[in-house]
Order: structure tokens, then sequence, then C-alpha cells
């Protein structure tokens, strides 16, 4: 039996999830990005780039923002379709084709709400409009996009290994939790945590918005210098490096990360559906064979084409 074609089915799931989004008014995630961002900057956008603390306090907060709001919108949107997917796995549809709608589903989403958090961001707080590669503006977006796309498909991954809702949200303050422990921000991290902070999306988006701010400026001062004029940075943070390939650097290992994210959300609904024991020679079958065989196992006759009969 011939089923559609990954493009195909990619179209019809995405169409799919554009009329759920209509019936369950996404748009609640775009006002969810607007306020969050806008009382993010209202807060801390007056001091950033006065001082290296303020600057770094307040990139921090966006970062969390974006990682937030990026996660938020995805974790309950595969676990509370197992049953659905299962039949449907088990009808042709191909898993790749689903993710792939949902990830492009929730890029869009998350284009818009990246924007909203930029505009939050250049509307309180006024640094510089000098980029390393593109303008500072531009620098930004694309480093709240990464963040934003990368934690939504972690949201993903997530739903996809949850059973249900509720074990989803149970887990998603435990991640966020570490995400804002493994920036490097709160704390300095070294040995193992310092490894497995590299895994995380906040390490590399403050090393991408410290890079583009240029965090490491002996013209930016500490709040210290208010006090003590005297007193400068003896030794710079080398994640903070203010220069390309230090850019690049961040914003490719925030896009591996979300890669990886996908790519595991498939093989963990791969894992979770695939056909077991005596179900396995019957997945791949089509309707009219499955139909046979359970004739068969209750010892029915069956009627062929030319009016023979086989028991």
């Amino acid at each position: 039996m011939r089923y559609a074609s990954f493009t195909v089915q990619t179209g019809v799931y995405f169409r799919k999830l554009r009329r759920i989004a209509s019936k369950e008014r996404y748009w609640k995630f775009i006002i969810f990005a607007f306020v969050i961002s806008f009382t993010v900057g209202a807060v801390v956008g007056g001091d950033m780039f006065t001082n290296y603390e303020s600057t770094k306090s307040g990139f921090f907060s966006f970062t969390s923002a974006a990682i937030w709001i990026g996660i938020f919108n995805s974790i309950q949107s595969i676990c509370r379709e197992h049953e659905i997917i299962r039949s449907e796995y088990r009808s042709g549809m191909r898993l790749g084709a689903y993710v792939t709608a949902h990830a492009l589903w929730q890029l869009l989403i998350c284009v818009v709400q990246s924007g909203i958090i930029s505009a939050a961001g250049m509307i309180f707080a006024h640094g510089s409009a000098e980029g390393l590669i593109f303008p500072a503006p531009v620098e930004y977006f694309i480093t709240v996009l990464l963040l934003c796309v990368g934690a939504d498909m972690m949201g993903l991954m997530i739903s996809a290994a949850a059973s249900d809702a509720t074990a989803a949200m149970t887990v998603m303050p435990f991640v966020l939790i570490l995400q804002l422990i493994m920036s490097g921000v709160l704390f300095d991290l070294s040995g193992w945590s310092e490894a497995v902070s590299c895994l995380t999306f906040s390490k590399w988006g403050m090393c991408a918005f410290g890079s583009i701010a240029d965090l490491n400026d002996p013209a930016l001062p500490l709040r210290l210098n208010e006090a003590f004029p005297n007193v400068i940075r003896l030794e710079p943070e080398k994640c903070y490096e203010h220069s390309p390939a230090n850019l690049l650097t961040a914003w490719g290992i925030c896009a591996g990360i979300g890669l990886f994210c996908i790519l595991a959300c498939r093989v963990i609904l791969w894992a979770r559906n695939r056909p077991q024991g005596s179900e396995r020679g019957r997945a791949g079958a089509c309707p009219c064979t499955q139909l046979r065989r359970k004739q068969r196992s209750a010892g029915k006759k069956i009627v062929l084409r030319r009016g023979r009969t086989k028991l």
C-alpha cells in the first residue's frame, strides 16, 4: 500500500495545526510574549549599557524570557495527542512529517515572538547600533530567535517523552531552573557543572549577547566604580569575547542543540509507537490484508473476487 509522501504529509499536518491554532486561540502565546518581554524591558532596560553588572543582568533577563516563552509554546503540543499519533502511525503516518510540521509551525510563532522581544529590548535599552557581522539590532534578533526556537524544540522533545500534559508541565520548571543555573550568571561554574552548561541554551545565549555588546569593554564601568573609580577588571571573561568567530560559535551551538532536540523528538515518538510482538507483522499491512488475517483467525470463510472460497 502506497502512502502519501513526506512533503504531502508535512503540508497536511501543518494545515491541521493551523486549524487547531485558530480554534484554540493561539494568539494568546503572542500576548504572553508581549506582556513578558515589555515587563522585562521596563524593569531592566533603563540601566542596561550604563555599567557591567546591569548590562549583564539585563541580558540574563531577556535570555530567560526567550527560553521561558519558547518552551511554554510547545510543552503540551505532542503529549496530548499520543493516542492519535499511535493510531495514525499504524495507518501510514510518517513521524518525520508530523514532527517537521510541528517544528515549522512553532518556528512561525517564534519569529513573531522574537520580534516582540527584540522590539522591547530596543525600546527600553539604548545600546550601540554597531554589530560584529550585521547591525546590532539584527544580531540581537537572531540571538533571541535562536533561543526561542531552540527552547521551543526542547519543549517538543519533552512533550514527546511525557505521557500526558500534567507530566510535561511537572518537568518544565526543573528544565527552566537548570537553564538559569547553568547560564554562568548566577554562579561561577567549574568542572562538571561547566561541562553541563555547554549543553544549555542559556550559556550560549549569554555568550552571544555579551559578544555583541562587548561586555569586556574597559569603557563599560563596574558598579563599584561609582564609589571607587580606580577599580578595574583584571581578567576579561573569555565567553564574552567581542569577535565574529565567538558570536558565530554561540549561534551555531544554539542551532545545533535545537536540531538535536527535534531529532530526539522524532526518535522518542518512534520508540513510543513502534510495533511490538504480534503487532510487528501487521503494522505495515494494508487494511484488506489485516481484515483477512482477522477473519482467518476467527475461522471464517473469505470470499474472493472470482467467487471461490478459502478457509
